[in-house]
């Protein structure tokens, strides 16, 4: 992993699995319009450094040289609070569905009250896996065509980087006030989780196997969906920790 430290006051826009280095570069470019400058790459298919990106991005590849690269999302959002999604496919998951405009509302009130935000931008041929939007903790939907959905990657991109600039320009932000605390990072929830998947898994409770997949998927998709406090991770990991305890002395 290489990325360079969280410095600004903007959302970094992750490129998962992308597939072609032309679209990267384009993607950078949409980002340098609007001012954005905090590009994350997850698994490019052909390899990074992409010499296509960097003749594709034209001004803009200063970008693609301090890009973040990443082997998994997982990974890529880990210092993340808040997450969202970009589909416009119907997910099966339940979360909150936002339009660009409200999704970056919400994304400049959160990194003003001092949390850190990421937006998933999918590969070219299907978009985001529904493991990945599991990982967000909202989708991002363009109200496009319904006949013809398909957004190019660097298209999503500048919808979100344009409606970032704009929502940030003389705007008031909103502030959370927070009680001797902070927001979670996406790595602790996701090691949350964990914790919790190993000993459901124990407990025997992904049964039949069959569905034990798409059952923890949905379990990864309630903990995503929670606005949660370390304070509240901890409380969590008591609660299931006092209840092995429980269990242990019980037998």
């Amino acid at each position: 992993m290489t990325d360079r430290p969280w410095t600004g006051p903007q959302p970094a826009m992750i490129l998962v699995r992308p597939q072609m280095g032309e679209n990267i570069g384009a993607a950078a470019r949409a980002m340098w319009n609007f001012g954005l400058d905090r590009m994350r790459i997850v698994a490019p298919r052909d390899g990074w450094p992409n010499p296509k990106a960097g003749a594709m991005a034209s001004g803009a590849g200063r970008l693609l040289d301090e890009a973040g690269l990443f082997s998994d999302v997982g990974e890529a959002i880990a210092d993340c609070n808040f997450v969202f999604a970009t589909t416009a496919r119907h997910r099966g998951l339940t979360k909150p569905i936002m339009t660009p405009e409200r999704a970056m509302d919400h994304a400049r009130a959160l990194i003003a009250s001092g949390q850190k935000v990421g937006v998933l931008f999918g590969p070219e041929r299907a978009g985001l896996e529904n493991e990945d939007v599991a990982l967000a903790n909202a989708i991002i939907s363009v109200p496009v065509n319904p006949d013809f959905a398909s957004l190019n990657l660097a298209q999503c991109v500048l919808l979100t980087a344009y409606e970032w600039r704009r929502q940030s320009v003389d705007a008031p932000a909103e502030v959370v006030e927070m009680a001797k605390t902070e927001f979670a990072e996406a790595i602790e929830v996701q090691k949350l989780g964990d914790h919790y998947e190993e000993r459901l898994a124990q407990a025997g409770f992904f049964f039949p196997e069959t569905k034990a997949d798409g059952m923890k998927t949905n379990l990864r998709n309630l903990w995503s969906r929670m606005p949660m406090t370390r304070a509240d991770v901890q409380v969590f990991h008591g609660i299931l920790r006092q209840m092995v305890r429980w269990k242990e002395r019980g037998e």
